[in-house]
């Protein structure tokens, strides 16, 4: 059974930190895409970082030089360094897999509140 698991959330003044960490069981996580993606209260949901099977990374223009996203192939787990918040990027995360050889797995989400 596939199971996404975000932590890390939580409330933090703007211009602080946060790191929001996903791990992954069930899937072959080494060859898997994964992604970070946030949704905001009325808004749709949008991707925020990427990172390919072979760490090739890719940023939203409203995070790029602010988030970092890694993953740790041995512990199966994805991060994602958020710096300089601002409370425009107030949201749930989410985190998603894509397994190069089927499916599609979202975890349940974590709230990320920036207070101005």
């Amino acid at each position: 059974q596939v199971q996404i698991v975000e932590s890390g959330g939580g409330l933090v003044q703007a211009g602080g930190s946060l790191k929001l960490s996903c791990a992954a069981s069930g899937i072959t996580f080494r060859l898997s895409a994964m992604s970070w993606y946030r949704q905001a209260p009325g808004k749709q949901r949008e991707l925020v970082a990427s990172i390919s099977s072979g760490g090739s990374t890719n940023y939203a223009a409203s995070v790029k030089g602010r988030f970092t996203i890694s993953r740790d192939n041995a512990k199966n787990t994805v991060y994602l360094q958020m710096n300089s918040l601002k409370p425009e990027d107030t949201a749930v995360f989410y985190c998603n897999a894509k397994p190069y050889y089927s499916g599609n797995y979202w975890g349940q989400g974590t709230q990320v509140t920036v207070s101005s």
